[in-house]
């Protein structure tokens, strides 16, 4: 399930809010030395605002935001950095477009029940979105297919425990970083 050489591996750590993306993402960049981008940090200020309002972005708002992940990831492709990203990705369209002239790209689905998610939402600060946004983007999940390159990890448990099966998961434990 590897990618097409180490340099061109790009794995996109997806899942609703509150999923444990950036904990995951941040564990593989880590163990691999890959380079890491939030895929929060790609939304406009106008997208950030509507969420902050905890109104549920549309397909409109997606579409730019997810065409500057990509553009990440091309650039980082173009110098040969394998790269870890989050993204909700939450619906397969979105995912399609992540990958649109990029077959490396391959998704790790970082799920929980909703009642934990939800749990954590209730105790995190420092983030624009509201938990009340949970639900939206539950209703808009559509989970990887079987045909679609890509692993669902569990995030129950410890941080290493989920870390360390997504690492499993995507073939990438006992890989030397880089």
């Amino acid at each position: 399930m590897a990618g097409e050489g180490r340099g061109s591996d790009v794995v996109v750590v997806m899942g609703v809010s509150g999923c444990g993306k950036s904990t995951v993402a941040r564990g593989i960049a880590d163990a691999m030395g890959w380079q890491l981008a939030e895929g929060d940090d790609f939304h406009p200020e106008a997208n950030v605002e509507k969420m902050r309002r905890g109104e549920p972005l549309t397909d409109e708002d997606r579409w730019p935001w997810l065409r500057l992940i990509g553009q990440w990831i091309d650039a980082r492709r173009e110098r040969g950095e394998p790269t870890v990203v989050t993204c909700s990705a939450l619906r397969r369209r979105y995912r399609e477009l992540l990958r649109e002239g990029r077959p490396q790209v391959r998704f790790c689905h970082v799920t929980a029940p909703d009642e934990v998610i939800r749990a954590r939402l209730s105790r995190r600060t420092g983030h624009y979105m509201p938990s009340s946004l949970l639900e939206s983007q539950l209703r808009l999940l559509e989970p990887l297919g079987s045909d679609e390159p890509g692993v669902t990890v569990s995030a129950e448990g410890s941080t290493e425990e989920v870390i360390a099966r997504a690492l499993d998961a995507l073939g990438l434990r006992g890989r030397a970083p880089g």
